[in-house]
């Protein structure tokens, strides 16, 4: 089915064998959502397990006082919700429709049959390792790095679709300025500096609600 293509090719659904790769998919019931409209929310009861289909998955947490958080921007291709089907607990982030979505929803008791295949269940972990890694990165940034840097870090780890991991980097991303100041805990204004003196050093070309991404080896340089 078309709904599936950019699940096919996630490389790490790629890589699981194709009859484990079709049976998921067949597992699951395709969920339409609108813009702005939640999957769940942080704290909500375990559910089923998703993939992004079109469209794309805001994740973020959202303070006492109403001040937003964006974790990351789950794109085509990229499956969550599993730690909540792994260790019982509520969900750790809000999910929430960017643009028109569609999501593969795998309910619960097929996500537990799943884990009971080896291959499947080491696949998972390779996954979630690969993810475990990135937010180890993402803290130590916050830590012990600089703003521009921290910046540069993100917009590298956003060309290779954030979560998705991919190998090859992409050029434009479609990520407003907003969202990235929400990604990285700064103001507005601070981060139109710092992009502007990126955008100055040649690593990157700001554009409407987009960044290109001029000289990803520059941006990498300018990360370390």
């Amino acid at each position: 089915m078309p709904e599936y293509q950019a699940l096919r090719d996630n490389p790490w659904f790629a890589s699981l064998p194709a009859a484990l790769a079709d049976a998921v998919l067949a597992s699951g019931r395709l969920q339409r959502l609108a813009h702005g409209e939640v999957l769940f929310r942080q704290g909500d009861a375990p559910g089923d397990w998703h993939a992004v289909c079109s469209g794309a998955i805001r994740a973020s947490s959202t303070a006492a006082d109403g001040t937003e958080s964006i974790l990351a921007v789950l794109e085509p291709g990229n499956w969550f919700g599993e730690i909540s089907l792994l260790d019982g607990g509520p969900r750790v982030h809000d999910a929430t429709a960017v643009g028109a979505t569609t999501v593969l929803a795998v309910p619960a008791e097929a996500f537990a049959r799943f884990m009971q295949d080896t291959t499947f269940a080491t696949a998972l972990a390779r996954l979630m390792a690969g993810r475990l890694r990135t937010l180890f990165g993402i803290v130590e940034d916050a830590t012990l790095r600089p703003t521009r840097a921290r910046l540069a870090r993100r917009l590298a780890l956003l060309a290779r679709g954030d979560a998705t991991l991919a190998t090859e980097p992409r050029r434009q991303l479609p990520v407003s300025q907003e969202a990235l100041a929400m990604m990285l805990g700064l103001t507005r204004q601070t981060l139109s500096k710092e992009l502007g003196e990126l955008a100055k050093a040649g690593a990157v070309k700001l554009g409407y609600r987009s960044i290109a991404i001029v000289d990803a080896a520059l941006l990498d340089r300018l990360g370390e």
